[in-house]
């Protein structure tokens, strides 16, 4: 089974928290062809922000945000028994590697790539280049909402989408650099062309909870034909 994990950037906050989720893609990695996406999280929004006030525009500012995977991906790879020894730049490299080492070999990690897009749209990316069964994206948030839950209690969320719809929430988003959108609309109009079953969940409490939910068990949200 082939499987993209988006990881966010809150795991990158503390140490053990890394160590568990690296145990899980290692204790993964045994069985499924894996690949891993780190987002920026905090320490990212906080150069973007430094650069805005210091005058960069949004390209500029999206390419602090790429520095800032890379180094995650660098700590997560620290973390890995099984990963390659450094992150992946491109998409076609990754493809390569995938298709030498077969099922149950090395964890490709890789963060962002370019400006305009968040590191889900990378997953969704490369889950399409090499033909993955499933994009996971793991987040701070339980799911996909009709608006953000962090700042409105009265959000609704959605057990299950169809790519289409998917493409109709994320439109209502604000796509720049740092944004906290759970998916941004590149990420989901490539899901959409591609036909790749996506789930959407919050990891931080449970890490576990990202092999249930690739064995098809999850309490977040499922974008499907």
């Amino acid at each position: 089974m082939k499987v993209v994990i988006s990881l966010g950037g809150i795991f990158f906050t503390d140490a053990e928290k890394l160590k568990d989720v690296a145990a899980i893609f290692d204790e993964l990695a045994h069985s499924c062809d894996l690949c891993v996406v780190t987002g920026g999280g905090v320490k990212a929004r906080e150069y973007i922000e430094l650069a805005r006030e210091l005058g960069a525009n949004e390209a500029l500012c999206d390419y602090m945000g790429i520095a800032l995977t890379r180094i995650n991906a660098k700590l997560l790879i620290a973390a890995l028994e099984r990963a390659y020894p450094e992150p992946f730049l491109d998409y076609k490299d990754v493809a390569v590697a995938k298709a030498i080492g077969g099922e149950g070999g090395r964890i490709a990690v890789m963060g962002g790539v370019s400006p305009g897009y968040t590191t889900d749209a990378v997953a969704a990316i490369i889950a399409e280049y090499v033909n993955a069964d499933l994009i996971l994206i793991v987040t701070s948030v339980d799911g996909v909402y009709d608006a953000d839950p962090r700042t409105n209690s009265n959000a609704k969320k959605y057990n299950k989408l169809s790519p289409k719809e998917l493409v109709a929430v994320t439109m209502k988003g604000e796509l720049k650099a740092g944004s906290r959108i759970v998916i941004d609309p590149v990420a989901a109009k490539i899901i959409e062309r591609s036909g790749i079953k996506t789930i959407v969940i919050d990891g931080r409490s449970n890490p576990r909870a990202i092999i249930d939910a690739i064995h098809g068990t999850h309490q977040g949200t499922e974008i499907v034909k």
